[in-house]
């Protein structure tokens, strides 16, 4: 078997690469949650929204849903993929809206793509901005102080005659306010692999230091990393859910 080189837009593979999410319980669970916490609105908006899965799933509750992402190229398969909704390229830093939101979700850990603990606090301010009187975020964090660098997630998909093991691990080096997500791909068509690897920089932070840059926008609530259960964060974990209510 050989061996090259897979030079890509990794918007091509976005959805192949995540096929293991359950999109719809992440969202089936945001929604009680929203429920639970929110005005009873539903203007919905999904920072960092790839291609839209999740979006799909929220118009589907019955959401107005819209949602914003940096990659052109993800925009256009969510803007097929939910032909409804509007989307738009923002950078979730200092985005705005047109109307305020009753619920931003923000999934898969994407608030730390921001790229410094002040980048993510800009982020904040932003959301509460744009959230309406009692409006919600919610989204999903790792503590830094639990970060394994051993572990990796793989999984394989055969798509097109191709057969595609996709793998994704956290990496913290102990110190500082940076930590790496490590993505690869293995693409083998008729005996010949090609292989590419990349690392995004994002912010690491405490739950503590997290929750520090949450409470003069947010009364905040923690919930276990659990889509189909909605317990307490008893403290343990290092992944959680944050329910935040606009002050």
């Amino acid at each position: 078997m050989s061996s090259n080189a897979l030079y890509t837009d990794l918007s091509i593979y976005y959805d192949l690469m995540c096929a293991d999410i359950d999109y719809r319980a992440q969202s089936h669970c945001v929604h009680r949650l929203h429920q639970l916490f929110g005005n009873g609105e539903r203007r919905h908006l999904d920072l960092a929204c790839g291609t839209g899965p999740h979006v799909r799933h929220f118009l589907d509750f019955g959401y107005d849903s819209s949602g914003l992402d940096i990659s052109q190229a993800m925009l256009d398969i969510a803007q097929r993929r939910c032909p409804e909704a509007r989307f738009s390229r923002q950078d979730m830093v200092d985005f705005q809206v047109d109307s305020p939101q009753d619920l931003i979700t923000c999934f898969l850990y994407s608030t730390h793509y921001n790229a410094s603990l002040a980048q993510l606090s800009a982020c904040l301010s932003s959301v509460h901005g744009a959230l309406a009187e009692n409006g919600v975020f919610c989204f999903n964090a790792v503590d830094k102080h639990h970060i394994d660098n051993r572990l990796l997630v793989r999984h394989s998909v055969a798509f097109e005659g191709s057969h595609f093991t996709f793998g994704s691990g956290w990496h913290y080096r102990g110190e500082g306010e940076q930590q790496a997500l490590r993505l690869s791909i293995e693409k083998t068509t008729a005996g010949v692999t090609q292989t590419w690897q990349d690392e995004h920089s994002m912010v690491a932070l405490s739950f503590i230091e997290l929750q520090a840059l949450l409470l003069p926008y947010f009364e905040v609530q923690v919930f276990e990393h659990d889509y189909e259960c909605i317990t307490p964060w008893e403290g343990v974990t290092g992944n959680a859910l944050f329910v935040c209510v606009k002050r």
